[in-house]
């Protein structure tokens, strides 16, 4: 995985917020050395975000969000306008880019009360001081002395910005392991990988290749191993320290694997790197009280074709209703398509969230508890139906 493909779930995502003309796509473009976005004199130019990953260094890979204007009118505007605030949910740093010919105090305070809800490190930029008069950007300096005050039209400051955010990154950034912190340098982990119809031809999945760059980061043997070689595959090692599965097939490795070697699936140990493992499994109580005929929705980061062997849309909900013996009515959504408004559902199932970073599923979580909703994952709802969840979380005690 070089830097030209990190996926952007492992980027620190940077969004840009203001009001219409203000010159965020100016500022994205400076930022980057690149006509990214439109630009134009026009208010609401730009009409849905607009993604720019890049090479920031010394921080290493970004994602760039250039949004619509936050006062956007009419109907259709205020969906745009919407649609720019829901990255908030996913956004690591903000930038608030304010006019300097026209600053809105009120505006800026609306979008501070965001940041706080969703605890994102801000940056006030004022963009056009190439505009203003010395006693003007005096004023501006005392009222926001936080402010960074830029011009894209001359350039002046951009680098300073850049460092600014750099700053920012370097101050609130964490690095989370996948599996660095449960196995010793040295340790040795088996992966088993199925191949079948689901597994996409000539490569493996992210998760896959997201965990062994881990264990190489880590300097922790990996050994990959399909489900059909895995017996004699674990009679070939000797002192394994833990064994990392498909969730589908959780039942038959789990018959496979000695009970004295910890095992795991790839989907648990996203639900630890990308969120809270105890929130998880804590949602799976709530199954048994589920009534016949309760609403559930399960929830997926990436779109794909649907086939009868599908993990969210057909395993799942069938594995379910056979476990509990009811009948659930079974919402699916896709993508970043996540609602504030959960109070239909009794329970929501979440992927393994390999497609987005941990700020989206960490607010997804927010929006569960403050709709007193319980929340699972894949992996651990998996285990739990095939009535091995403690074996498979035992490695996190």
């Amino acid at each position: 995985m070089s830097i030209y493909n990190t996926p952007n779930s492992n980027r620190t995502t940077i969004s840009i917020y203001g009001k219409r003309n203000a010159g965020k796509s100016s500022i994205l473009n400076a930022i980057v050395g690149q006509e990214v976005s439109i630009v134009s004199p026009f208010k609401g130019t730009t009409t849905d975000p607009v993604k720019k990953a890049m090479e920031l260094n010394p921080v290493g890979p970004v994602l760039f969000i250039d949004t619509a204007g936050i006062d956007d009118e009419g109907e259709l505007g205020h969906l745009r306008a919407q649609k720019s605030l829901d990255t908030a949910r996913r956004t690591n740093i903000a930038l608030h880019v304010m006019d300097g010919e026209n600053i809105d105090e009120e505006s800026f305070l609306d979008m501070e009360l965001m940041f706080k809800k969703y605890n994102i490190p801000y940056i006030l930029v004022i963009n056009k001081i190439d505009l203003l008069s010395k006693e003007q950007i005096d004023d501006i300096s005392k009222k926001f002395p936080e402010a960074v005050l830029i011009s894209t039209v001359s350039n002046e400051s951009i680098e300073k910005l850049k460092t600014v955010i750099i700053e920012k990154i370097q101050d609130t950034e964490e690095d989370f392991p996948i599996v660095g912190d449960l196995i010793p340098y040295g340790g040795k982990v088996v992966l088993v990988i199925p191949i079948d119809k689901e597994a996409p031809k000539g490569r493996l999945i992210l998760p896959q290749v997201q965990i062994l760059r881990d264990c190489l980061d880590n300097g922790i043997k990996s050994y990959v191993v399909r489900d059909i070689e895995l017996k004699s595959a674990l009679e070939d090692l000797n002192d394994i320290n833990l064994v990392i599965t498909d969730s589908q097939i959780f039942k038959k490795v789990d018959k496979i694997v000695p009970k004295n070697i910890p095992l795991t699936s790839f989907s648990i140990l996203f639900a630890k790197h990308k969120g809270d493992l105890k929130d998880f499994v804590h949602g799976t109580n709530s199954i048994k009280s589920l009534k016949d005929g309760a609403n559930i929705l399960i929830a997926e980061n990436c779109t794909h074709n649907t086939s009868h062997e599908d993990i969210g849309r057909v395993k799942i909900p069938t594995l379910l209703q056979k476990k509990t013996g009811k009948n659930f009515n079974f919402d699916f959504k896709t993508g970043y398509n996540f609602n504030e408004d959960l109070s239909k559902y009794s329970l929501v199932i979440h992927c393994g969230g390999c497609m987005v970073n941990r700020k989206e599923i960490e607010s997804r979580i927010k929006i569960c508890k403050e709709n007193n909703v319980p929340m699972t994952n894949y992996g651990i709802l998996l285990a739990y139906l095939n009535g091995i969840l403690d074996r498979c979380i035992e490695i996190f005690a």
